[in-house]
């Protein structure tokens, strides 16, 4: 199974792109879509818009996951993030990818195994996992990994559910 993992924002958007079978997953590709600062807003949603359709094209993913918005202390970028999100979701909806959501609480537990690793401590299991030999860069494209990653590990986790 191929799974585009997305780590939503305005100013960079992670992606990565694994392969999972069977508990082997191996990463086809990473990296972000990224947006000037000094843009007008809707031009930034629209870049973001019209690479997230290129990605999806590109990549051909079987599955698409992408992670829960977490409003913590400043609600105004919050809300960006959000419109960018509503752009990203628009994109996979016309591909016809199924999408799942996870909160950023499940990753963690996917990939380290604890709800309230750090950041570190995702990255490095992502590293460990993928068998890389250095972490990802920007940290939004690793993190779109683990994004994957949980993914992939939960959907094993219901196939193996459906064939008990």
């Amino acid at each position: 199974m191929r799974i585009l993992g997305i780590d939503p924002g305005y100013g960079i958007t992670g992606f990565g792109v694994i392969e999972a079978d069977r508990g082997n997953t191996a990463l086809v590709n990473c990296g972000a879509i990224t947006t000037p600062a000094g843009m007008d807003f809707s031009a930034r949603l629209e870049i973001i818009y019209e690479d997230m359709r290129a990605l999806l094209e590109k990549a051909k993913p079987d599955a698409v996951a992408i992670e829960e918005l977490f409003f913590g202390q400043n609600v105004t970028t919050g809300i960006g993030v959000a419109q960018s999100r509503g752009v990203i979701l628009l994109a996979i909806r016309q591909a016809g990818v199924p999408v799942t959501s996870y909160k950023p609480m499940q990753v963690k537990q996917a990939v380290v195994g604890y709800g309230n690793a750090t950041k570190h401590q995702v990255q490095e299991m992502t590293k460990r996992l993928l068998h890389l030999e250095k972490l990802p860069k920007p940290d939004d494209a690793a993190d779109a990994i683990a994004i994957a990653l949980c993914h992939a590990r939960s959907s094993t986790f219901l196939l193996a559910q459906l064939h008990k």
